[in-house]
């Protein structure tokens, strides 16, 4: 007699739900994170606005990071890609979702500073904000020094993320906390060498109601903040890739499964139909290590896009 165990796929949020969550964490994101730094004088007084940038990210991640994962970043996304956490169809899609809520906070900001008297040029206190390197950084920071920083500081950022949101000890309400001192930390640092953004989405929007020697540098803010995403989301997927060798190989030694990485799948493929065989001359004793360990919830990964991503 044959006993089917299947698992009960969960219901997943649509991509349209997905990619609204997208663009409307990162809308808020940006508006905040651009007008707190344009009319705050960035360069006299940087904490505030990276402060309220990292803030902002927490609570875009509290409020939809069930639905998408809470990327709200081009790098974050492509982090998840190369760490086999979501499929490139939707990672291409989140990317266009969150350029395009960018886009649309830029507007809205650049609408309100045509409405401040104080303010006599929009575009001109959009450069005061635009990422750039050389004569348009507060700090005078040539290419070189603002690529390295680019790249380290998004390598950083995806590191933080996919830690934080990965493994069956990673706590889902404490993640956007972690991410978000980590943006607030890193443009801390970034706003006085050139307002490094460390999110090509922002950049972009940034760039589009600047001067146009921002668009013309604009290369450099995708292309680095990539480049260290890339280099994050390879590292997890080593990482990863030793832990479960590890425990592949506890398990042959101990002739058992410790149930932990056993509901992992680089593809998060649904679980497959188990057939179970009773086998009469066998004891229950013997029957029963022939069943597969119920799968172990991950509720961080499920909650931060390890399978509402795709």
């Amino acid at each position: 007699m044959t006993s089917p165990v299947q698992a009960t796929p969960e219901h997943q949020p649509g991509l349209l739900a997905r990619l609204s969550a997208e663009a409307l964490g990162s809308m808020f994101v940006v508006v905040v994170g651009l007008g707190v730094s344009m009319f705050s004088f960035p360069t006299l007084a940087p904490l505030p606005a990276a402060l309220a940038t990292g803030l902002a990210v927490t609570a875009a991640m509290l409020a939809f990071g069930y639905v998408s994962g809470g990327h709200f970043n081009p790098t974050i996304t492509l982090g998840n890609l190369i760490a086999g956490r979501i499929r490139a169809l939707a990672a291409v899609t989140y990317i266009a979702a969150q350029v395009i809520g960018s886009l649309v906070a830029a507007a809205l900001v650049y609408f309100v500073a045509l409405n401040v008297k104080i303010i006599p040029d929009a575009r001109s206190a959009f450069g005061v904000v635009a990422s750039g390197f050389g004569e348009h950084s507060a700090a005078q920071a040539q290419m070189a020094g603002v690529l390295l920083l680019e790249i380290v500081g998004s390598a950083l950022l995806v590191a933080v993320y996919l830690g934080a949101t990965a493994g069956v000890r990673a706590v889902p309400a404490l993640a956007p906390f972690a991410v978000g001192l980590a943006v607030a930390v890193l443009l801390q640092f970034g706003q006085v060498l050139g307002n490094i953004p460390f999110n090509p989405a922002r950049a972009t929007a940034q760039a589009i109601f600047s001067p146009s020697w921002a668009l013309e540098g604009l290369w450099l803010f995708w292309v680095a903040p990539l480049m260290g995403a890339a280099l994050a989301g390879l590292a997890f997927r080593g990482f990863q890739g030793l832990s479960q060798a590890t425990v592949a190989v506890t398990d042959d030694v101990q002739g058992g499964s410790d149930g932990v990485n056993d509901s992992f799948d680089a593809n998060d493929e649904p679980v497959e139909d188990v057939q179970v065989n009773e086998a009469p001359e066998k004891s229950d004793e013997d029957a029963s290590r022939r069943v597969p360990a119920a799968p172990v919830s991950d509720d961080a990964r499920d909650f931060f896009d390890g399978k509402k991503g795709k």
